[in-house]
Parts: C-alpha cells; sequence; structure tokens
C-alpha cells in the first residue's frame, strides 16, 4: 500500500517519526524515498484516519494511479478523481515529479470534459526547513477543496490524493485554550506528539514523564489511549496540571500527578519515559562557552541521577529534550557518552537529531535510549 506524507519542517525527524509509530502498529515499511519534505513510503498494510496521532507530519495522500508517460495518464483515466457533489472547485497539484505538466494538462482536459468549474491554485507559501532550506507548503486558509501530487520513484510515477490533512488550527486553539500556560517553558503540541511516538508506547499502555510541568505531554498521551504518569518537583506546575486535565476532561484513572524529585521518587512500573527537562535558563543572548558549559554538565548530571533512580520500572525506551546552545557559528550539546555510560543505556540509531529555530540561543537536541539488555 502506497502513500505520500507531507512532512513539517524537520524532515529528520518527522522520518523517525513514522518509523517508530509503524513499528508500534506492527505495520512494515517496505520501502520508502524521500524528495524534499515529501515522503514515499510502500507500506504492508493499508491506514485508516491516523494524521492526528503525528506531530510531524502535515497531509497524507493516498495513490490513485501509476506508471510512466503515456501509461500513467492512461490509467488515471481508468480512476475517478473526484467523487464530490460541488460543481466548481479549487484544487492545488503537489509537484515531486518530471510528469508533472503531463498531468496538470490531463487534469484541466478532464476536468472540463466532466462539465466542472474548477480552478487550479499554486502552492506558494513557503516554510523553513530545519536545514535553513525552504520548501512550498499548502496554507490551509487558501479556499483550497482538493489536493493531488505526482510524486517520481526511479523509472515510475505514482498520481494520488491528499485525503488526511492535520487541523493545526484546532490543536493551536486546544493548547491556547488551556487554563494554565507556561509560554517560555511550554513545549508545543507536535513535538509532544513526535516524541511520545518515538518511544514506542502504545494506547492502553502507561506512559512516565519525570519532568511533567503542567502537562503538556501528558495530555498528549492521554488523547491517544496512553495511561500516565507525571512527575513534578514545582508544586504550582502539579496544580496547574490538574487544572488542566480536568479542563481537558480525561479521567482521573488514567493519570497520576506526583509532587515529588524524580532523583528520588518511587512509581509503578511504566512502558517509556518521555521527557522535556529544565534545559535551564531561558536566554536572549549568546552565554560564555564556561557559562554553556555549566549548564550542560548541570542537564548530564540530572540526567543521570533520574534515569539510575527510574530505570527499573522503566521497561522500555527513553525518550527526552536536552539544550542545544548556540556559541557563535556553533552549537554546544550534552556529552551523552557520559550519560549511556553512567546508565547502562545505548542511544538508538539516528539520534541524536537537532530542533531548534534559526536565531534561537537555547534550541534541543531530541534522545531516544534503550536498554542495553533489550
Amino acid at each position: 500500500m502506497k502513500y505520500l506524507f507531507i512532512l513539517g519542517r524537520n524532515p529528520e525527524l518527522s522520518l523517525e517519526e513514522i518509523k517508530a509509530y509503524f513499528t508500534r502498529e506492527e505495520n512494515k515499511i517496505l520501502d520508502y524515498s524521500i524528495k524534499d519534505n515529501a515522503l514515499f513510503i510502500d507500506l504492508e498494510k493499508p491506514i485508516q484516519n491516523i494524521i492526528e496521532n503525528f506531530g510531524g507530519v502535515i497531509s497524507i495522500g493516498e495513490v490513485i494511479a501509476s506508471g510512466q508517460g503515456d501509461e500513467l495518464i492512461e490509467n488515471i483515466e481508468k480512476e475517478e478523481i473526484y467523487l464530490g457533489t460541488e460543481n466548481k472547485f479549487n484544487y492545488l497539484l503537489w509537484d515531486f515529479s518530471k510528469e508533472e505538466r503531463e498531468v496538470e494538462s490531463y487534469l484541466k482536459k478532464r476536468f472540463r470534459k466532466e462539465k466542472l468549474k474548477v480552478t487550479q491554485k499554486q502552492i506558494k507559501s513557503e516554510m523553513v526547513l530545519q536545514s535553513g532550506e525552504k520548501v512550498l507548503v499548502s496554507s490551509s486558509g487558501r479556499n483550497i477543496d482538493l489536493e493531488y501530487f505526482v510524486f517520481d520513484e526511479e523509472d515510475i510515477s505514482y498520481f494520488g490524493k491528499i485525503t488526511q490533512k492535520s487541523d493545526y488550527d484546532a490543536i493551536e486553539s486546544r493548547d491556547m485554550n488551556k487554563p494554565v500556560r507556561r509560554e517560555s517553558l511550554s513545549i508545543s503540541p507536535r513535538l509532544s506528539k513526535i516524541m511520545i511516538n518515538l518511544s514506542l508506547v502504545k494506547p492502553g499502555e502507561k506512559m512516565l514523564d519525570a519532568f511533567s510541568g503542567i502537562g503538556g505531554i501528558l495530555q498528549e498521551a492521554l488523547i491517544q489511549g496512553i495511561k500516565v504518569i507525571g512527575v513534578e518537583k514545582d508544586k504550582p506546575a502539579v496544580d496547574g496540571a490538574h487544572q488542566n486535565l480536568e479542563f481537558a476532561g480525561f479521567s482521573k484513572t488514567d493519570y497520576d500527578l506526583i509532587n515529588f524529585d524524580s532523583t528520588r521518587v518511587k512509581i509503578s512500573k511504566v512502558q517509556a519515559m518521555v521527557s522535556e527537562p529544565d534545559l535551564g535558563e531561558t536566554l536572549k543572548k549568546m552565554p560564555t562557552k564556561a557559562n554553556a558549559k555549566k549548564t550542560l554538565r548541570e542537564f548530564e548530571w540530572l540526567m543521570i541521577k533520574v534515569i539510575n533512580n527510574l530505570k527499573r520500572d522503566i521497561e522500555g525506551r527513553i525518550v527526552f529534550t536536552s539544550p542545544l546552545i548556540k556559541h557563535y557559528k556553533k552549537r554546544m550539546h550534552c556529552n551523552i557518552e557520559r550519560i549511556l555510560e553512567e546508565t547502562g543505556y545505548s542511544l538508538v540509531k539516528g539520534f541524536p537529531i537537532a530542533e531548534f529555530r534559526q536565531g534561537q540561543v537555547v534550541g534541543r537536541e531530541i534522545y531516544v535510549l534503550e536498554r542495553n539488555d533489550l
């Protein structure tokens, strides 16, 4: 089953999220290829409505026809490509193929033949990727009714239709309308979802956030049907998490909030840990090298103590962010080898992955750890 995933601003991180998600779902990835922020993927099993489970995916499309040159057009001709009832609509064509012009011309002729009043919109909005490269993206506010795509893979081209789109307005509204918010300390729903997927924790299982704050990561896990334990030593933050989770309507039997220090707390068994620890002082100016080193060493020592305290009760992966501090033209990061050596964990292949905005002084690196005895 072949699909197109339009990825978010950090395609490297989005790809790892998608790999982890389908590993968790036991849906084998048979093959995949990437162009810009588009992932073309061949899955063992079909998928349904899954886009809201992802943080790093903008939209998902299904293949309708395949072929090369005239063969592709002939195969599209055999398929129903518009099932709506409106006679007038706007559409986009995502171009990841040398066949785009032929398909564009064909669509215009076909819609005209079917006496549909359509307007092809151009993709003009830009998104800056983690790499600094700019790519075109569809804007949700441009009155677009349908989105098609063309994608080349080796000697064959694929035509399809976007069938799932992430509702970023609803996600933002959910985040902004929480009773308690901490702007400078909050982790986004997008990144929370990505990290939860990277942990491989499944609905019905239990996940720990050892630095749960006001419950941002906990909320995204609960939405997916994952039970959670949140540990936070700051009492006002714990009170805020209670307010936020009650406001969202989650059952109190599905979450447990503990006001305690994660270096000493005792918990019940969980399948995974997903956390954003304290990344240090929120900085607007670049710190000295000595201060940056101090922040990173304190972070390493904190993570070593927390992991060693909790690892007996964490059965699977540990996913966490760490400070990535700008120092002139480079960024300084924690000594992950020290953390691994002191805790007995290993780093999952492909990590760490950087996550920061251009010009941001303190960004993030995402780490995924596994026990050496697994």
